[in-house]
């Protein structure tokens, strides 16, 4: 009996180191980067947008700009605990408008909308409701001359859903056609999703090298996706560490190898913008190069 068991337990660790090296095989190249500035920043709890001269801290109804040489804020605009801005997510910066994107998780059913203010002054200018659609809209960025965002779905359970939050499996990358409708749509691949536990996909910027950079609600790293050649399943190609603690993130479209990120305190008082310089080819292809 004693034998018999010890046999079913030396195939159990052969199975799971087995399983562990299938995961690690798994996992795609990884990259380098390494942060250069680091700012307190109380608003940072959500996402992040930047432009030329300024970064932009957002938190739920809050956004904040700052100059990025110096860290000395600029201006701020406040929606109110009690406006129609619930929880805005990641932001980008294009022609001189921050486009934010905003939903109003964690409430029941999720709806979503674009929130577009004007970069030099903060004022509200425009807004485009997406209502119910296909999850809680967390990012969005312009890229090859359209737009593109993500729609997070969530395994946690909330007081007002009494099953989880959409599913993180129907979590989804769009890219919008003509007045913000869809035009394409894929999902994420499981490890990727897997990452995110039961939370989901929180920020997403387009690189200088083409690749899409999603980040989860936590992990302190970037996930590199490319799209498919067939199918409908994004194309998990490396991973970047950041100084982050997930949530949004924005490329420097003014200085390309640099991607800003947050990181989330324990308190206001102890949250961080940081900016990190991205090695744009993974360690493999360094070392094939050599």
């Amino acid at each position: 009996m004693r034998k018999a068991l010890s046999i079913a337990a030396s195939f159990a660790l052969a199975a799971g180191a087995a399983q562990a090296q299938e995961a690690a095989a798994a996992e795609p190249d990884a990259m380098a980067s390494e942060m250069v500035v680091e700012f307190a920043i109380p608003e940072a709890n959500q996402g992040i947008g930047v432009d030329d001269k300024h970064f932009y801290a957002i938190d739920n109804h809050t956004i904040a700009k700052y100059d990025k040489a110096t860290g000395a804020k600029v201006d701020s605009w406040d929606g109110g605990d009690d406006g129609p801005v619930k929880h805005l997510d990641s932001a980008v910066l294009v022609d001189g408008k921050l486009y934010a994107a905003h939903s109003n998780y964690p409430e029941w059913p999720m709806t979503s909308s674009v929130e577009v203010f004007d970069a030099a002054t903060l004022d509200h200018i425009d807004t485009h409701s997406f209502g119910i659609d296909r999850g809680s809209f967390t990012w969005l960025d312009f890229h090859d001359g359209a737009w593109w965002g993500g729609f997070a779905n969530y395994n946690r359970v909330f007081e007002r859903s009494p099953v989880a939050y959409g599913n993180k499996y129907n979590t989804q990358v769009v890219r919008f056609g003509d007045d913000w409708r869809i035009a394409e749509a894929w999902i994420l691949p499981d490890p990727v999703l897997e990452k995110f536990e039961d939370m989901s996909n929180s920020g997403g910027s387009w690189g200088p090298d083409g690749k899409l950079y999603l980040t989860g609600h936590d992990p302190a790293e970037a996930y590199v996706m490319e799209l498919p050649e067939a199918g409908s399943i994004l194309k998990w190609v490396a991973t970047v560490p950041l100084k982050n603690t997930g949530q949004g993130i924005a490329w420097d479209r003014s200085t390309p190898d640099m991607i800003y990120g947050i990181i989330r305190g324990e308190s206001d008082a102890d949250n961080r913008v940081t900016a990190n310089r991205v090695v744009l080819t993974t360690q493999k292809a360094d070392a094939a190069a050599q």
